[in-house]
This record gives C-alpha cells, structure tokens and sequence, in this order.
C-alpha cells in the first residue's frame, strides 16, 4: 500500500532510494531528501508490505500537471514482484496529467509498463 512519506521515514527514504545508481552518497541523499521535505512540489511515497516500507516513489508535479518520475526504487528483496510497476500505476491514479520519466528512471519505468 502506498503512504506518503513523512520527516519521521527520512532514514527509511534514504535507504530505500540508496538502491538507485546515482544516490549511493550520504550527501547526495540528504539533498535529495530535503528536497521532498522542502519543496511543495516534489512529493514522495513508500509502499508498505506487511510491517516493513520496501518501496519508494518520488515525483517533481509541473505546472501543467504533469509530473516527472524522478525516483522508483524497490529493495532487492523484492523485485521481480511487480511493486515498481504497482508503484506507478497508483501515482498515475492520483496525478492530473501524465506520469513522465526523467532520464535516470526511463529504462525501470519502461519496464514496469511492459510487464
């Protein structure tokens, strides 16, 4: 199921999108999560299975109503479940436009719609 994050998840956040190739670095992911905390724009959500958050989303909404699909990550203990493609199928739900990868999440993104 799908929550959005709080301030109180930061360390849950972090770890979960560590599993991204491009935010390994403790600062890269504190800017990253500070910009979730502190940008009304960018909105981020965990997927929770069962006790444990095994999942994260993270979305920057434009203007128009689109937005761009910035972070999708899923902890390796439970890939190949189709949760990145659940992931995204329920933040299609919520938004008013279009669900857009960015350049590092387009080949996961691309992916989960096959499936």
């Amino acid at each position: 199921m799908l929550f959005p994050y709080k301030s109180a998840q930061r360390k849950i956040a972090m770890g979960l999108i560590s599993f991204m190739p491009k935010e390994k670095e403790i600062k890269k992911l504190q800017k990253t999560i500070d910009l979730y905390e502190k940008e009304t724009e960018w909105e981020l959500f965990l997927w929770k299975v069962e006790d444990d958050y095994v999942a994260v989303i993270g979305v920057c909404h434009l203007a128009n109503g689109d937005a761009e699909l910035h972070h999708l990550s899923v902890n390796p203990s439970f890939r190949q479940e189709g949760l990145g493609k659940r992931l995204i199928e329920e933040v299609k739900r919520r938004l008013e436009g279009r669900l857009l990868p960015t350049k590092e999440t387009r080949a996961f993104f691309d992916v989960c719609q096959d499936d």
